[in-house]
């Protein structure tokens, strides 16, 4: 098998910084932690509190502390640095080589998605951002690695959009008919949700948008690690 990795993220409409911040990181034990955080508002202040959160919890994991725990500690960093009137979701997942599993952590009200052939599940569990008291504690969800298993997360950039138009977007439903209409690369599925929220707010974001798709599937190729990264700027 190998584990297939794809993000999409576009900044909210005339603002030049996004307040989503993303980072992939190697745990010591085997594996990788994939590490979303999304600041309260957005810009330049969104993104100094993303960014503090997703320090503190990957400079954890590198260190070998559990993302639980590193989740609850960002929280609790936060929390005593903004003095609870600031908050950030967060979502870690993390492929474990060492327990041979996939471990979600989510603090974050936006439910994730995960899918195996054509079931998708919804999982909306009440969820608490990190920064609003020093007992926050995330919802984990632990999967075995098993072939045709893709997850879907994504920050609230998506289920904000269309409601400015009366139309705000289904996720679920947006995820099954991509699903049923072909049989997407974890690329294709993140750019494909990111165009559909996009296209509801008529191309001008209402919010920050990230998409991030991971998928177990069976290995066809090498034994070779590979990962592309694709930054438009503006110069």
């Amino acid at each position: 098998m190998e584990i297939q990795i794809a993000v999409a993220k576009i900044n909210k409409y005339a603002v030049s910084e996004s307040g989503d911040t993303l980072e992939v990181i190697e745990r010591p034990t085997g594996g990788l932690s994939v590490v979303l955080a999304d600041g309260q508002t957005s810009g330049r202040g969104a993104k100094a509190v993303s960014q503090l959160v997703v320090r503190k919890v990957i400079g954890l994991i590198a260190d070998g502390v559990r993302d639980g725990a590193a989740a609850r500690a960002a929280s609790d960093a936060l929390f005593a640095d903004k003095a609870g009137k600031v908050t950030c979701t967060l979502n870690i997942a993390s492929v474990d080589l060492h327990s041979k599993t996939i471990v979600l952590t989510r603090n974050n009200p936006v439910s994730m998605f995960i899918c195996r052939g054509e079931q998708i599940d919804s999982h909306s569990e009440d969820s608490i951002s990190l920064g609003t008291s020093r007992n926050v504690r995330p919802v984990i969800t632990e999967l075995e690695i098993e072939s045709d298993l893709t997850i879907v997360i994504f920050s609230d950039g998506i289920v904000h959009a269309g409601k400015r138009r009366g139309q705000p977007m289904n996720a679920g439903e947006a995820i099954r008919s991509i699903m049923e209409d072909q049989d997407p690369t974890p690329q294709q599925l993140a750019d494909s949700l990111l165009a559909h929220a996009i296209s509801l707010d008529d191309n001008r974001p209402a919010d920050d948008i990230s998409v991030l798709v991971l998928k177990v599937s069976s290995r066809t190729g090498d034994e070779v690690r590979r990962m592309n990264v694709r930054l438009p700027i503006n110069v």
